[in-house]
Formats: C-alpha cells, structure tokens, sequence
C-alpha cells in the first residue's frame, strides 16, 4: 500500500523519538480534559427537566440542550489532524480547552433557553477537539508495547464518565443549582491548561504551518455538518415525532443520506481530506472503526437503559438510579487496568473476542433478572456485568486501530475512531429507546387479550381485588369496587408489558454480542505490542 510505504523513511526517522516529560504524566493530564468533555455528555440529562422549567422552556425544547452539544461536538471530531497542521497538536488541544471552559461558564450563567443553546454549540465545538486529541497523544507518548496500559485509561475515562455523569448530575442538580454542573468545568479546566503546556508537546512527525489554514477541506466540512446535524435531530426527535410518518423527520432523514453520501464521495476524492477514508483500506482498521461503533453504541444504550428502567418502572429518584450504576464504576476501576495489561500479552482480537463473549453472557443474564421486584443490590449486580467486558474490548479494539499504520496517521485514527464511537452511541440510544417502547405496546396488546369477561382466572382476580376496594374505602355501591378493581390490573398489566420490552431489548444486546465476537475474529492476528499484524493492510 502506498500509505505503508510512505511512512517507513518516517518511521524510522522519528522511531526513537520520546517526550521530555513522564508519559504516564501526560496521559494522566490529557485523560483529566478527556474527562471533564465525556462527562458533560451524560451529566445535563437528569437536570434538562429543572433546566426547562428555570428558563420557561417546555421539556421537549429542554432537550436542545443535549442535541446542540452533541451535533457541534460530532463536526469537530474529525478536525483535529487539520487544526494540528496548522497550529500544532499541543496547541489545538489548549485551545479546545479554553473554548471548553470558557463556554461552560457561560452555559452556567446563560438567562434564556436560546442562550444557553448557543453556549452548549460552542462547549461541543471545545470538547470535540479533547477526546480524539488525547487518545492521539497517548499513542505517541508511549511505545507500542506499553500503549495498552495508556489506552486503559483513557477507556477508564471514556466509559467510566458518562456511567457517573447521572449521578454527579443529579446530586448537584437537587441539593444546589443545574447552573453547577457547568460551573464545576472551570476549576478542572483551568488546571488541565496548565499541565498541558508544562507537560505535553508536539513529537516531531507533528509539522504546524500557518498556511495550512488555507487547506482546510471547507465542503468536506459542510457535507459533514449536513449529515450530522440531519441524523442527530433525526434520532433524538425521532420517537417523538412518530419517526418517518412525520415530514420533519423524513426532512432532517434526508438531509443525512445526501450529507452522508456526498461525504464520502468527496473525502475519498480530495487530496488533503477532513476525514482520510482511504485509512479504510487497512483491513484491521476499518473492522476496529465498526467494532468501536458497536462498543459505543452497546455502552451507551445500556448507561440510558437501566436508569430508565429505574426510574420509570421501580420509581427511583434520578439520585438513587444514578447510584446504582456506582458499583459499575467501581469494576471499571479495577478491570481496566487489568485488561491494559493483557493486551501487552494476548492478540488483540483474542482479547475482543473474550470481550464480547463475555458482553453476550452477561446481557443474557440481564435479560433473566431485570424484574419489578428487582432490589437496589441485584440492579447494582446487574450493572457490574455490563460493565466488566467494556475495558477487554475497548481496549484492544483501539490498540489495534493503531497498529500497522503510519504515525503521521495518528490524529486522522483518533479522531474517526473516537467519531465512529459517540455516532454508535447517539443511533444505539434512539434506536433501542424507540424498541423498548414498540416492544411494550406489542405485549400490552397481547396482555391485554386476557382481560376478558370470558377469561376465569381474570374474573376471579377481578372480584377478589373488588372486594378488597369495596371494603377498604369508598367506592362500594355502584361498582366503584370494581372499577378500581379493573385500574389496578390494568396498571400492572402495562407495568409488567413495559418490563417485558426491556427485556427484549436486553435479548437483542446480546445476540448483538454474539455477532460481535465472530466480527473480532476478522481482526488479522498480530503479536501482542509489536508492529503490524499479518494482512493488516489488505
């Protein structure tokens, strides 16, 4: 492949390279910005009902507040090789931060809806920049063999904030002010700005010239802004507006496919691309890019799921189903460092394999025990399973995204990697969303077949229940006892409906699984920590 050789004499040049300061410093500090962007994604969603309300805002206009920071922070992912060229990676990444910190002050003191709209657009055009920067740095800072154990723990951030971000929101949200989940960005940013420019340069294959700022590909830019702009609305009102019978969906549906498709025909045209498709051409990368968008999509479907499930259907408090999802975090935190450690020892698709394996398992069993009379302590349980594969997978998927490839490639690598994982997650979450709701209105209506006269069973629960009302209150005389007899079974009937599409969903997450792991078999098997596997580039 022309790409392969183009990169040896670079290679080579540059191999010995290493930054001045402790790598694991480095990545310690990158991760913090990381960190402060990811949780800003999931950290306004239990606050955006106090949110609308402050400013006089129904709760459907509240969820602008979501969609605008997502859609701006979608754009910028893929920006980062091109701003790198032009003012070094270094810099680009402090500027991401101040644009960042600055924004969340503004967010947090913003007087109208409007406002606070245009602020989140500008915090996504700062967070967009962080999260694909950071891993590229990690991958330069450290030599292939140790880069496993950085990438865990930029997966501990990846995957550990918006699992926490919930409940940090929903603490600071009912014992002070929504304003302070803005408010709490500007300490940690100010501190990541000032170990970033002590800490962290530029390695030399990095080349900054000013009049690449001419070079940026303007409508490869503009095609992107279409197609996520028109997905991103599309997902998020999608259920709302009753999908593909509203002419607003169907508007902002295609707008996606022109954007899309015009995007991809240019891209793979232009010589100096926003998005390099041509990395395609490399087999392990191309399968790791859709790997990690299913690794993204399970993650965040699953982070929505079970609060919602929570909240809905056990009547937890934002607080309570936030806390369930702590023990999570907490095997997070000592499986990933475990997985950064095997993927020095075991091939990549071995681990991703293991991974999803272990991804199927555990959302079978989810699927056995998500019951109404589920305890606070088996939900827990039940978010450690989740949990537990995450690091095996995403580790070693993004540590083979990167081998073979040339390092000139790195800023390109992380920015469609880290793009291809918040694109899973924002379709996921609609798309399982608008299943569990289907999925409940198909077994209401088959439940609902029981609840007839006819039906022995339903008449004596019926009149044992209507004794029951007509002698516990008012209501006896005219049928009032079996009425409220009728509610009641109603009720639980579209409860127990509701759970059984969670259910259903949960089934699907793990055949899913299961297609996933004979996709991480499709991964060319490489010698763990060391250069490209067989076949990487065909």
């Amino acid at each position: 492949m022309p790409e392969e050789s183009e990169s040896k004499p670079d290679q080579q040049n540059h191999g010995d390279w290493k930054p001045q300061a402790n790598p694991w410093l480095i990545a310690a500090t990158v991760a913090l910005a990381a960190f402060m962007e990811v949780l800003d994604t999931s950290i306004a969603n239990v606050a955006l009902p106090h949110i609308a309300g402050n400013l006089g805002a129904s709760t459907d206009q509240g969820t602008w507040v979501l969609t605008s920071y997502l859609v701006s922070n979608a754009i910028i992912l893929p920006v980062g090789g091109w701003a790198s060229s032009v003012i070094g990676r270094r810099n680009f990444f402090m500027l991401c931060i101040v644009i960042f910190t600055i924004s969340s002050f503004l967010c947090g003191i913003a007087p109208s809806l409007p406002i606070l709209l245009l602020c989140r657009v500008f915090q996504g055009i700062g967070g967009g920049g962080l999260q694909p920067m950071a891993q590229a740095i990690m991958a330069d800072s450290f030599e292939e063999k140790k880069r496993g154990q950085a990438f865990a723990l930029y997966g501990l951030v990846a995957v550990l904030a918006p699992s926490i971000g919930p409940t940090i929101g929903g603490w600071i949200t009912d014992n002070y002010s929504w304003r302070w989940i803005f408010y709490i960005n500007i300490p940690v940013g100010i501190l990541a700005l000032v170990l970033t420019q002590r800490l962290v340069q530029d390695p030399p294959w990095i080349k900054a010239d000013r009049k690449n700022l001419l070079n940026l590909d303007y409508i490869g830019l503009g095609l992107l802004t279409l197609a996520m702009g028109g997905l991103q609305i599309m997902l998020d009102k999608g259920e709302e507006n009753d999908w593909f019978a509203s002419n607003f969906i169907r508007s902002f549906g295609l707008m996606f496919v022109i954007g899309i498709t015009g995007l991809i025909w240019w891209e793979w045209r232009h010589k100096n691309p926003l998005m390099n498709l041509k990395l395609f051409k490399f087999k392990n990368f191309a399968i790791c890019t859709l790997l990690m968008m299913l690794v993204g999509g399970v993650l965040n479907a699953a982070t929505v799921l079970q609060p919602q499930f929570l909240q809905q259907l056990l009547g937890y408090t934002a607080t309570n189903a936030g806390m369930a999802l702590t023990a999570g975090g907490i095997a997070l935190v000592i499986v990933m460092p475990m997985a950064g450690i095997a993927t020095g020892k075991f091939a990549a698709r071995n681990l991703a394999a293991v991974g999803f394996a272990f991804f199927a398992a555990a959302y079978y069993y989810v699927s056995t025990h998500v019951t109404l009379d589920m305890s606070f302590g088996e939900a827990s349980f039940l978010r450690v399973l989740q949990m537990v594969p995450i690091p095996f997978c995403f580790i070693s998927i993004t540590n083979a995204a990167y081998v073979g490839l040339p390092k000139e490639a790195s800023n390109q690598v992380s920015g469609i990697i880290n793009f291809a994982r918040n694109v899973g997650g924002s379709i996921f979450i609609a798309v399982t969303g608008a299943l569990v709701t289907n999925r409940g209105l198909f077994h209401q209506a088959r439940l609902a077949e029981h609840m007839q006269t006819a039906n022995q069973q339903y008449q004596q629960q019926s009149q044992a229940m209507a004794n029951f009302f007509g002698g516990a209150g008012p209501g006896a005389a005219g049928g009032g006892g079996l009425n409220a007899a009728h509610a009641s079974i109603y009720q639980q009937l579209n409860q127990q409906a509701a759970a059984m599409g969670y259910v259903d969903v949960y089934r699907m997450l793990c055949w899913m699984s299961c297609i996933m792991v004979l996709c991480a078999f499709m991964l060319s098997k490489n010698r763990p920590g060391q250069g490209a596997p067989e076949g990487a580039a065909h």
